[in-house]
């Protein structure tokens, strides 16, 4: 995972149709924590409400451009309906300000009418697998090679769990996972297909926001998955993300070792073989992400009674 994708932490998706988005990103009602935002136009915006919404996004970006990126500003992406309405977006005053664009609904039909946009330079992609071609490997090899010759530009690939799920006819019962049924053989198909190709991963929302417990173990799995960043819904998600994201300092010990030039090529650490040779990619991994989310005592949170 790039340094970039794991710095996103929990992205909370707001819909455009709010009248204070400015407040809440960088004003008096500021959303504590929050790292990144995707300013939504697509599914969460009923068609005769896009007037209004990008409206709402044209003097939000007006505000932004005026005021200047602060230090503590999160990461901004808007999410379009189409390519035809990001090429719209791209003539907006202060679209300079954004850091990239979440393209809906992408697969290797769709794709390249995006990539023919002069997006300008430095603004970031973020693919969404959401179509039911994310279910068909050989779909996602198709879009694969296409990705590969833009990587640069691609900061994640986000796995719209909920659309995935509707595409089947299914939708998450109370108290389940997103790995607890046939979503959690698709994002592992997902992860195989693309990770090893040094492409990162969103892991999907979790749409019962109330479940903090649920929240934690399904956070559990997501990184048992490679997958340390998500998408958020709600406000109070993000510190429960971000905090199960934390790295027990167990394992920060056991990735120092592993990453200890002068070690032994195998050696045990807690009843656990350590081989440098294969476990230096994860030991990496590991040391970036306590770096951004840092390190707690004993066991995970999810882990603890």
């Amino acid at each position: 995972m790039n340094a970039g994708a794991l710095s996103l932490g929990a992205t909370l998706y707001m819909p455009c149709t709010r009248t204070d988005l400015a407040a809440r990103l960088f004003g008096s009602a500021r959303i504590p924590d929050l790292r990144s935002v995707v300013l939504c136009l697509e599914d969460a915006v009923l068609e005769r409400d896009l007037p209004t919404a990008l409206m709402n996004l044209a003097g939000l970006l007006r505000t932004a451009d005026a005021r200047g990126r602060g230090p503590a500003d999160p990461m901004i992406f808007v999410r379009p309906r189409d390519a035809a309405m990001l090429a719209r977006i791209l003539l907006m005053p202060g679209v300079g300000c954004l850091t990239g664009y979440v393209l809906p609904k992408a697969n290797a039909d769709t794709l390249p009418s995006y990539l023919a946009l002069s997006i300008p330079e430095g603004q970031m992609l973020m693919p969404t697998l959401e179509t039911r071609e994310a279910c068909d490997p050989y779909e996602m090899r198709r879009l694969r090679d296409q990705l590969l010759a833009v990587q640069d530009r691609i900061l994640a690939l986000r796995i719209g769990g909920n659309d995935l799920m509707q595409s089947m006819g299914l939708r998450r019962p109370p108290g389940r996972t997103a790995y607890d049924g046939p979503l959690g053989t698709v994002i592992a198909m997902l992860v195989a297909t693309f990770s090893p190709w040094g492409f990162s991963l969103s892991a999907p929302v979790m749409e019962r926001f109330g479940d903090t417990a649920l929240l934690r173990r399904e956070v559990a799995r997501d990184i048992d998955h490679g997958l340390l960043t998500k998408t958020a819904i709600h406000p109070d998600q993000i510190a429960i993300i971000q905090t199960a994201l934390a790295v027990p300092a167990c394992d920060v010990e056991e990735a120092r070792l592993i990453l200890d030039p002068a070690g032994p090529a195998v050696f045990a650490q807690g009843g656990v073989m350590c081989e440098p040779a294969t476990h230096r990619v994860w030991a990496e991994r590991l040391i970036a992400r306590a770096e951004v989310f840092g390190v707690v005592d004993g066991l995970p949170l999810y882990q603890r009674a």
